[in-house]
């Protein structure tokens, strides 16, 4: 990271660059820039920098959180799918010391069984969910508050 300003990492996982057009009844009409535009607007003000980061790949989500997670000032992850399954990115995230949120669109309670049991929600210090967009808002709320500046 570059930039003397505090770094939030905002962290999208598998299937995320089709928001807008995939299931909008579950997950909304906003696409995923439209997102991350709204947080980087929100950040800017607050003098915070975003850094957006998107894949498909589990492998390439941890390698990129490990490559930047620990300079840092605080993580937003949407994890996708990978939050049902992924015990990697849980390890990953458990082992970055900043402040991380994990964010989802949809209620995960009101879904599936299998979609009720997110694992990395535990390596996260909070979790928000079924609040649509505005669910950024909140995680991004949140790190203001948790951010380490010194």
């Amino acid at each position: 990271m570059t930039s003397n300003k505090p770094t939030i990492l905002l962290v999208h996982g598998p299937n995320m660059a089709a928001l807008g057009r995939r299931e909008p009844s579950i997950y909304g009409f906003d696409s995923l820039q439209e997102i991350e535009d709204m947080i980087i607007e929100l950040a800017t003000a607050l003098k915070i920098e975003v850094k957006c980061f998107q894949s498909n790949n589990e492998g390439n989500i941890i390698d990129y959180l490990f490559e930047h997670g620990e300079h840092c000032q605080g993580i937003i992850i949407n994890p996708g799918a990978l939050a049902h399954y992924s015990l990697a990115l849980a390890d990953c995230l458990r082992s970055l010391p900043c402040p991380k949120v994990e964010v989802h669109l949809s209620n995960l309670f009101k879904r599936e069984e299998i979609r009720q049991h997110p694992v990395t929600a535990s390596a996260c210090d909070g979790v928000i969910m079924g609040m649509g967009k505005s669910g950024y808002h909140g995680a991004l709320g949140f790190l203001v508050e948790h951010m380490d500046l010194g």
